[in-house]
């Protein structure tokens, strides 16, 4: 499958899937079997896009995978590989409380009408002791990936500084997706019945640069990756949140 494609109509609102299963997609499963097994688990893809993670979850994790999207095409595309994929708003999501050993979000919680309420919504399907498993943007990443509005127009494409603007006007250039401090993304959770066992910021795969130049692209890599483990994972692509439910 081509790694190149025209941003859909809905992009500026709903953001682009992964078209492609590269090194920046693997570094998050392997993140996420580290911190849980999803081997026979009821698993959740909270807003799935195409549905890459989730086939993911089904041939190599053998997990018993149910998904939703907002947008049915996308939903129809997932089906392909993810069977029970539904369409579903994140904040009233179709399924009973307590049901799933994971529920897994990758870059979603940005885009839907109501963080918090899509917050509730998943703490609500985990089974007690189960885990709830996010990425979401860093406000503090230099870019802003989601592209930005300027007089009235959409731009799609990465837009630098953005993000560091107040946000009076920050929010005027990029009014349709969030991005969160630390605390921010933390504060959606409390209340709920769930508690935080991991929480750090990851800088991205940079695979387009990989693929342009191959030396170059993985000095990036490496550079990047050693970084996390110290205060600069502050600047870093997204944040990396696992909460557990109380049991």
């Amino acid at each position: 499958m081509s790694d190149i494609h025209n941003p859909s109509p809905l992009a500026a609102h709903r953001g682009e899937p992964s078209y492609v299963w590269r090194s920046g997609q693997e570094r998050r499963l392997q993140m996420i079997l580290a911190q849980l097994d999803l081997a026979d688990k009821r698993v959740l893809d909270a807003g799935c896009g195409n549905g890459i993670y989730a086939t993911k979850f089904i041939e190599r994790c053998h997990a018993q995978v149910e998904a939703f999207e907002i947008e049915l095409a996308r939903v129809v595309e997932a089906r392909y590989h993810v069977p029970h994929a539904v369409v579903a708003r994140g904040e009233a999501l179709p399924y009973p409380d307590n049901y799933f050993d994971a529920v897994f979000s990758n870059e979603v919680i940005e885009h839907v009408d109501n963080d918090q309420q899509f917050a509730a919504e998943l703490v609500r399907v985990t089974k007690p002791g189960g885990r709830i498993m996010l990425f979401c943007p860093n406000r503090w990443y230099p870019v802003e990936q989601h592209g930005h509005y300027w007089k009235g127009e959409y731009h799609f494409g990465n837009t630098p500084l953005i993000n560091y603007l107040p946000d009076r006007w920050r929010n005027q250039l990029a009014p349709h997706v969030r991005t969160y401090t630390a605390r921010g993304i933390r504060r959606l959770f409390e209340g709920q019945p769930a508690h935080v066992v991991h929480h750090t910021r990851i800088f991205g795969g940079y695979d387009n640069i990989v693929r342009r130049a191959p030396t170059l692209g993985k000095r990036i890599q490496s550079t990047l990756y050693t970084l996390e483990k110290t205060p600069f994972r502050w600047f870093g692509l997204s944040h990396w949140l696992v909460l557990e439910k109380l049991k």
